[in-house]
């Protein structure tokens, strides 16, 4: 190693990457114009001869980078010229940068935290995009928040009563300001007291948007107080209007003879619903006889929420708003009233309701032979629970016995073929709660997913699958405007990721066409089942897989193994559900098609409100997580790496399921850096590794109910 010279260093001058982002604003104020580095210097006020020269060597290396063109000697250009009416939806990030999602762009624009401006997370605003550094990142600024995402926060008020200063600090770590609340516009909140703060303005100059409290929730860290906090969070309403309840109340709950004689009827055929032991809304119900011909009819009915909820009214824009219910730990945020999401539209046994029905001939052999869609009346014989039902498939005796076993039979069938045809075996884990009278969660369990869950599963995939398919393929005249449910390919980086750590462990997935990638896959899945490596990599297939989402352009649903897909059977608590009833009775009846726009905008609404949901839903998850290990700390449980960071490890405790961190920095016996490549912490002294799916032994040190954070510390490894 060379030894440095004496004295070198002493006098130590900026590096060459501080003018870096100066160079690049200013040359973006002149777009059209080469400047050689006098220009430059003189413009941002440089005027050392010494920094005059770094300054050069920086617009050098910048050219040598890709940012600059050299348009003659001496004179730069930035080589991507600012593109002024890009528009796009911010994403923020934790360090106070940016990334904004333009439509038409391969990657998002990449903003450092001082040229995110007044921008907010999910904002739509207008980008200077300036610099694409290496080919690998768009860099730009914000210059104009076009459309607030939201007008109201959640947070913690803090007050400092010497100052007379009030801020709001938010809850979203990712919001990167708080909101100054003057003292006037506090709403008799306490220090400390969680709200909900509407922005009032924020000043050009200002560093704080300026808020106003509107809603004190309660204290941080009590159950009501943090799951209203989560739903005003994620922007769900905890209430109805007014006129919306009205609306509903309005509706009869007698059936008209004039509306039954409309519809066929189901009244005097077998007809049963199966759902958890808690539910109130029953979206779905099968029926079920046998055919003269030897086969059998099986009816899947749906609850008729598009005959009560008419398009204009104030229910459907509510509908549409909420997009979709919301599933807290302890309680249900419907999309409808509960008049109609509980009682009108519930398909409640020895009741008559009104439904929307998919009705197969099928074989012994679960052929579909003939379909039929349209809208019926019904009248359940028997609502069952899972359990219930699930011990009649497993030999019990109960009503519908023979029902059930048919039904059961056909689902394996059916389930079979779905798999032959290249679907994905993903396993459904689902954590619960058992809570006491109060709330408290007394004990986590996983959902466990059975034969009785698969035969709703089934019947329900198949009317998924064939309605979209009888709107979808191709007839006569051009395609209708329809609403599916699309599942894109798995993103190939993550695939190839997986590729290589499987092969470490002595697993091969094949790379190709589809039925060879999700034999692969499959196979992979079965091979690992109950071993060590099991959660690793059975977590890491499931992070290679597109989210489904709503959209009119078909391309097939990548998971299912099926060419057309749609949501029908939920639409008491999933608004693309009402629009496919609403969609398919218009084509039965003649109908021209839709205009695809007015879907295309409703289709991308629901998929962002049903990202959403999921993220609320996570975060009560969270909560109670914490909640239950609030009386847990200082013990030690046996836990697995489920996901590993720049910042730190996530491990998820077998017993229980609940999922802690573990920062780097608080790792004793090393330093550790992260690799991506192998989603693992390597320290940099003992070479010691951490790595996705691996056993490790925790303690819980610490729990915080109004961050909904765990920390943990590694106390060793299981024998």
């Amino acid at each position: 190693m060379k030894k440095k010279k004496k004295g070198s260093g002493n006098k130590k001058g900026p590096s060459i990457s501080v003018y870096q982002e100066p160079i690049l604003d200013t040359l973006h104020k002149s777009p059209d114009r080469a400047l050689n580095y006098k220009q430059i210097a003189k413009r941002i006020g440089v005027t050392d001869v010494q920094e005059r020269a770094r300054l050069a060597q920086t617009l050098n290396k910048m050219k040598g980078d890709g940012l600059l063109r050299e348009v003659e000697r001496g004179k730069y250009q930035l080589k991507f010229k600012p593109a002024p009416k890009l528009i796009g939806k911010v994403d923020m990030t934790s360090t106070g940068a940016a990334y904004v999602k333009v439509d038409g762009l391969e990657r998002d624009v990449y903003i450092s935290p001082r040229k995110v401006r007044q921008a907010l997370p999910g904002d739509i605003v207008k980008v200077h995009a300036y610099a694409n550094s290496k080919g690998n990142r768009v860099e730009g600024e914000i210059v104009e928040v076009l459309e607030r995402a939201r007008e109201t926060f959640v947070g913690t008020l803090t007050i400092n009563t010497t100052s007379k200063v009030a801020f709001m600090v938010p809850d979203n770590r990712n919001m990167p300001v708080d909101f100054f609340i003057p003292l006037g516009e506090m709403m008799r909140a306490q220090d400390g007291d969680k709200v909900i703060v509407k922005m009032m303005s924020w000043p050009e100059r200002a560093h704080n948007p300026i808020g106003h409290v509107i809603t004190v929730l309660g204290r941080p860290g009590e159950m009501e107080t943090e799951m209203h906090s989560i739903l005003a969070e994620f922007d769900f309403p905890m209430y109805f209007p007014e006129n919306v309840e009205r609306e509903a109340e309005r509706i009869p709950e007698i059936i008209s003879d004039e509306e039954i004689a409309k519809r066929r009827d189901f009244r005097e055929i077998t007809t049963f619903t199966i759902d958890p032991d808690d539910a109130k809304d029953f979206d779905d119900a099968l029926s079920i006889r046998k055919l003269d011909n030897g086969n059998w009819e099986i009816g899947v009915h749906i609850a008729d929420v598009s005959h009560y909820v008419q398009p204009g009214t104030a229910l459907d824009e509510e509908a549409i708003s909420r997009a979709t219910s919301v599933y807290l730990v302890d309680r249900v945020i419907p999309m409808l009233p509960e008049k109609l999401s509980n009682k009108v539209c519930s398909l409640r046994p020895n009741e008559e309701k009104l439904v929307f029905s998919a009705v197969f001939e099928m074989d012994e052999k679960a052929n579909v032979i003939n379909e039929w869609f349209g809208r019926c009346i019904i009248n359940s014989d028997q609502r069952f629970t899972y359990d219930e039902a699930q011990a009649i498939i497993e030999g019990g005796e109960g009503p519908l016995k023979d029902e059930v076993l048919t039904m059961h039979e056909l689902a394996k069938q059916l389930r079979a073929k779905r798999f032959d045809n290249g679907a994905i075996a993903f396993e459904k884990e689902e954590v619960k709660f058992r809570l006491d009278e109060k709330g408290n969660p007394i004990e986590v369990y996983l959902k466990q997913y059975k034969d009785s869950n698969k035969l709703i599963e089934e019947f329900m995939l198949l009317a998924n699958k064939q309605v979209a398919t009888f709107i979808g393929r191709p007839k006569q005249g051009q395609a209708k405007t329809f609403v599916y449910r699309i599942h894109d390919n798995p993103v190939q980086e993550r695939l190839e990721m997986l590729v290589t750590i499987a092969a470490q462990l002595d697993y091969k997935v094949e790379l190709g066409p589809r039925r060879i990638l999700t034999d692969s896959l499959n196979k992979l899945l079965a091979d690992v089942k109950g071993k060590g490596e099991e959660n690793m990599l059975s977590t890491m297939a499931i992070r290679c897989m597109a989210k489904a989402e709503y959209s009119t352009d078909n391309i097939g649903h990548f998971g299912l193994g099926f060419e057309y897909y749609t949501h029908f059977t939920s639409p008491i608590r999933r608004y693309p559900d009402v629009m496919v009833h609403r969609l398919l009775q218009r084509y039965l009846d003649g109908g021209k098609s839709a205009y695809k726009k007015d879907y295309d905008e409703l289709c991308l609404h629901s998929s962002d409100m049903e990202k959403k949901a999921t993220e609320a839903e996570r975060a009560s998850t969270k909560y109670m997580q914490a909640k239950y290990l609030q009386d847990h700390i200082g013990e030690e449980f046996e836990g697995l790496i489920s996901g590993v960071t720049e910042w730190g490890i996530f491990v998820e405790i077998k017993a229980n399921k609940c999922e802690g961190m573990i920062r780097l920095k608080d790792l004793p016996d090393d330093f550790y850096d992260y690799n991506e490549d192998t989603m693992s912490v390597i320290g940099s002294t003992t070479g010691n590794t951490y790595q996705l799916g691996d056993a490790v032994i925790v303690k819980v040190m610490n729990v915080s109910l109004e961050k909904r954070q765990i920390d943990l510390a590694v106390t060793g490894w299981p024998d």
